[in-house]
Formats: structure tokens, sequence, C-alpha cells
């Protein structure tokens, strides 16, 4: 059974709420909102907050990264505060900073009303709170008091931020969040990546708001993910990895989800400006990388191509190899940066051992930096990103992808190096956007690292390739990682850097880098006015 789609000659015309085109009238329906929160709120906020209210409280707020999207939902959600209590589900790195939010906007909520779910048996405070924030690591099959507690609860209104995080049909927290946010009878859902690179992540998410509204699965599949069976070695499966009729699901979006640029609601904030810097490696420095380039060949040319395991496990394989072989290029291109005494900024990265690497620099620089991995508790975040916005000396923010590239503000940098790249272009937008966003004084310089003769050059092709099916899929045409290449030859001195490999006593060295992290840390804050 086909889902019945509008055809070309019979498509509606999209809902156009997009930039400040409301009128003043509706923004009347604002005034119920205390007054330091509608003061702050710039106009295409409140368009945002009107477009949610007039669809009864159950829309996905898809703001380009850095436009305010947290507003917006305690906005939305305090129009609805008779219906509380009010479940926040957020990454469990952003509690603390949603705590944050909450107490500066709405005055009248109570430190006692807020309740952070710490753990998979902290259930005492949720029946009597009126808000509880909880963190998707929690979410899990064998969390059954808490699930049980949530349940029972019976919220009413919820939030999901990030709610990408829901992109896979077959994940846990998945199947756990979809009912509770089914049978809110509002709910917000929030994210700047809807889509991190294909059309079947979006589902779940539709899903959750409006149940089969865009079909079942396999309608949803073959109508926008240009669903179609493939064999891996003998076994038969399909393949929705792919993209189809993207203007039409464009266009079915615009009813259920409201989504702005940068460039076109702040037309004051400084421009993102992406710089590639190409460099050669020595010979020695990618000798493993070549041999499993090797292996990879020999792979695609057989006539059984071989388990996508194998595959799968032998990418993953390069990818941190190339990690290890350009890291002593990073580690000399950011002892340069360094040489610039005013110069703040971010040093994103995946593999620990590019962290730690990235950490060493900074170090033998004798710099003042902060980090921010997983091994950070999320507590503790939030005074280190206050660290580095606050604090002249605090130089350079070395960063994870995943742990730092969401929902922090490091407006106080003027330059994003990208050490690594990743997976899809959803998460190197996020990270870009975590120093290009509201409050940003000074345009943002964005450099990616991209070492010749290494998987980066294959990934930053996959990231545009998958920029061009978001871009069509979620702003209505087609995008790339718009980034100019710098003159090779300036960077020619990259080649000749010192091979780098990890410690041999990994975990001293590890140990090591943070004793000395925390000092700088503690010394800064000790410079602090009381």
């Amino acid at each position: 059974m086909w889902l019945t789609m509008p055809t070309a000659g019979s498509k509606k015309k999209a809902p156009t709420p997009q930039i400040s085109c409301l009128t003043s009238e509706s923004y009347t329906q604002l005034d119920f909102l205390p007054d330091k929160l509608r003061t702050k709120l710039l106009p295409f906020q409140k368009d945002g907050i009107v477009f949610a209210l007039r669809r009864d409280g159950r829309c996905m707020v898809a703001d380009e990264m850095g436009l305010g999207k947290t507003i917006q939902a305690i906005a939305i959600a305090y129009f609805y505060k008779e219906e509380w209590p009010l479940l926040i589900v957020v990454p469990s790195s952003l509690r603390y900073p949603w705590i944050e939010e909450l107490e500066k906007w709405i005055p009248e909520l109570e430190p006692e009303e807020i309740n952070v779910v710490m753990n998979k048996t902290d259930i005492g405070r949720i029946p009597g709170s009126r808000v509880t924030v909880l963190g998707y690591g929690l979410l899990t099959t064998d969390a059954e008091t808490l699930l049980d507690a949530l349940n029972t609860q019976n919220f009413r209104v919820v939030i999901v931020d990030e709610s990408h995080y829901m992109k896979s049909r077959t994940a846990a927290r998945s199947k756990i969040l979809l009912p509770m946010v089914q049978k809110a009878r509002r709910a917000i859902l929030l994210t700047g990546t809807p889509a991190l690179g294909r059309p079947e992540e979006l589902f779940m998410q539709i899903e959750a708001l409006f149940p089969q509204k865009f079909g079942t699965w396999i309608e949803y599949a073959k109508r926008y993910c240009n669903a179609h069976v493939r064999y891996f070695g003998k076994r038969r499966q399909w393949d929705c990895r792919g993209a189809s009729n993207l203007s039409e699901l464009h266009q079915l979006l615009n009813d259920i989800m409201i989504r702005r640029l940068k460039s076109e609601v702040l037309s004051q904030l400084p421009p993102k400006v992406r710089q590639r810097i190409p460099f050669d490696l020595p010979p020695a420095a990618v000798k493993e990388l070549n041999a499993s380039f090797e292996e990879w060949q020999k792979l695609m040319r057989a006539p059984n191509s071989g388990a996508m395991e194998t595959v799968m496990g032998l990418i993953t394989r390069m990818f941190k190899q190339t990690a290890i072989a350009k890291a002593g290029a990073v580690k000399d291109y950011i002892k340069m940066l360094l040489q610039n005494d005013s110069l703040k900024f971010l040093v994103f990265a995946h593999h620990l051992s590019m962290l730690q690497a990235c950490t060493e620099a900074v170090i033998e620089s004798k710099s003042r930096y902060i980090r921010i991995d997983g091994s950070v508790p999320s507590s503790e975040r939030i005074h280190l990103v206050n660290q580095f916005q606050k604090d002249p000396d605090t130089r350079v923010a070395i960063l994870s992808i995943q742990a730092a590239g969401q929902g922090l503000t490091f407006t106080a940098a003027s330059h994003v190096v990208f050490a690594e790249l990743y997976w899809d272009p959803g998460h190197i937008k996020q990270a870009e956007d975590r120093a290009h966003r509201i409050g940003q004084c000074s345009s943002v310089n964005i450099h990616y690292l991209i070492a010749n003769g290494t998987l980066d050059s294959l990934m930053w092709a996959m990231l545009n390739r998958k920029a061009q099916v978001t871009g069509s899929t979620l702003n209505g045409r087609k995008e790339k990682l718009q980034a100019t290449e710098d003159d090779k030859e300036k960077w020619g001195f990259l080649q000749f850097a010192e091979a780098w490999t990890p410690s041999d006593s990994f975990e001293e060295l590890k140990d090591s880098v943070f004793t000395h992290f925390q000092n700088l840390r503690l010394g800064c804050l000790e410079k602090q006015p009381e």
C-alpha cells in the first residue's frame, strides 16, 4: 500500500513562517512570558514560539546551531505550565546548562522544583518535581525502575533536546523515548541537525510527533530513502541509506518543522570562513596507512567483496591510522597558532590519540588551556566553558567532536581547528557553531587540516555528498562545506613534522596531562575576582 503523496502539479505551497513574517498581533500571545524572557527574545525567536503555539505545542524547532533554540523551547513549555510536570531529555553533558537556563529565564521556578535524574535508580524526587531533566544515557532496557517511574508520572509536556539522538529505529533509547513523546500532549523537539547525513534519520523524530503522518517506515523509506534490496555476500538486505524525492520531503516537513539559518535572520553576525589546509606527510608517517589502502583495494577488487563488517572494520582502522599519521603535523600547527599571543581558538578531534597529541602541543608551548572529552563529568564542563569564555589567558579549548560538539558556547574563540574530520556534516557543523553563534563579535575562521594520502581526502568528499542531501531535505537547496583551499606551499613545513606515536605508558602520560590541566585551571580560578 502506497502513501498518497502530493504530485508535482498538486503540491501545496509550503507554510512560510520562516523569517519574521508573523504579524505583531501574533506577538500578543507572548504577553504571558516573564518580562526578562520576553524582552530578550529576538523577532525570529518569537516567530518560532508562535509557530509552535499554533500547532498546539507539537513541532520541531530545527534552527541552525547558535540561534537560541533553548530559550524558544523554555518559552513554549512555559505557555503550558498548567499542564506540567515537564520532562526534558538531553545529552548527559547538557543537563546542567539546561538547569542554568531554566533558572535564568523562569525566576518563579525554585531550585528544589527541578530534578536532575542522576542514575537508573534515582527516582525519589520525580513525583514531586515540576521539572525533570534526564540524560539520554539512562534510557536503557535494564532501567526498569526508572522507566516505570517516568511512565507513572505521565508527563504531558516534553522537550527533547538534540532530538537527532532518536535517529536510529533500532536503538533502545529511540524505542523507549518514542511512546513517551507520543503520549505527551505537548512535545517540542530541538535539533540543529535533524538529519546528520540521510533522510532515514528523520523518520523516528517525525513518528514521535505525528505517528504515521508520512506513512509507515516502509512507505517512507521507499519514497524518501530510495530503499532497495542489496546483497552483502549471500545476505539479502534492504538498503535505506539513499535519498529520493527530497523537494517533496522538504515541503512536507515545513508543516511540522520551523528552521531558520543564520544567514537569513542574523545579518549582523560576522561571517564564518572555512579553509582547507592541505599538507603532505613524510613516507614513514603513512607506512601503515599505505598498507591498509592496499588491503582495501584488494578487498574491493575481489569478486565477493566480503562481509560489510570486514570493510567497516578496515575503514575504522584506517581512520585511527590517519589520526596517528598526521598527529605530529597537527602539533606543529597548534604551536604555530600559539605564537599569536592574542589568539583564542578551539581544536576539535575524535580519537584519544589525537586529543593527547593536541594536549601535548599546548603543554609544550606553556599555554593555558581547557580540555573536554568523554571523561570530564557533565557538572564540570560548564565551569570549563566559563573559564575559556572569561579568562583571557586560557588560550585553547581542546574538544572531543562527540563530547563537546553540541550545546556549549565558545564565542570567545575566533578560530576553530579541526585536527580530524568526522563521518557526517551534522557533527561537523555542530562543532563549528560552538563559536559561530549569537554573541560572536568576530568572524570565525575554521581550518580543516587535510593530510594528503590519508583517509582525509575521501572523508571530505563524502561529507560534501551528505551535505548536499541534508541541504536539499532541510533547507530546500543543495549545499556543501564551502572551503577555500589554502596555498599548499604555505604549509610545506608540516611535512617535516616529527612522527608522533602514543606514549608507551599512555595512562601515566594521560594522568600527567590532566594533572597539568587541573593545575592550570585551578591557577586560573584563583585569579578570578571574589
